[in-house]
C-alpha cells in the first residue's frame, strides 16, 4: 500500500490536494494480520469492517444494469 500511496503523492497529486488516502478491502477480518501488516506504520490509519448487501437499494435497482445486460454488452450481443 505504501508504494502505491508514495507513486500517488509523487506522480499525481497537486499541491493543494489533500493528503492521500489508501482503502484496503479484505474478505474477512483478522485483527492479528492487521497490528502485524500495519504495527510499524507512523502516518494516522484507520480500520473498520463493511459488510456487502446481498441486494441493491430499490432507487439504485433501477439505476444500474442488470447482470444480464452487463453480459450481453461485454459479449458485444447490442452491437
Amino acid at each position: 500500500m505504501g508504494f502505491y500511496l508514495t507513486a500517488v503523492d509523487r506522480q499525481v497529486k497537486a499541491e493543494q490536494d489533500n493528503p492521500t488516502i489508501g482503502l484496503l478491502l479484505c474478505k474477512s477480518k483478522n485483527k492479528v494480520v492487521a497490528e502485524y501488516a500495519l504495527g510499524d506504520k507512523t502516518q494516522p490509519m484507520g480500520i473498520s469492517e463493511y459488510k456487502l448487501l446481498e441486494s441493491l437499494p430499490e432507487p439504485l435497482q433501477t439505476n444500474l444494469p442488470s447482470i444480464e445486460q452487463i453480459e450481453r454488452e461485454l459479449e458485444g450481443g447490442d452491437e
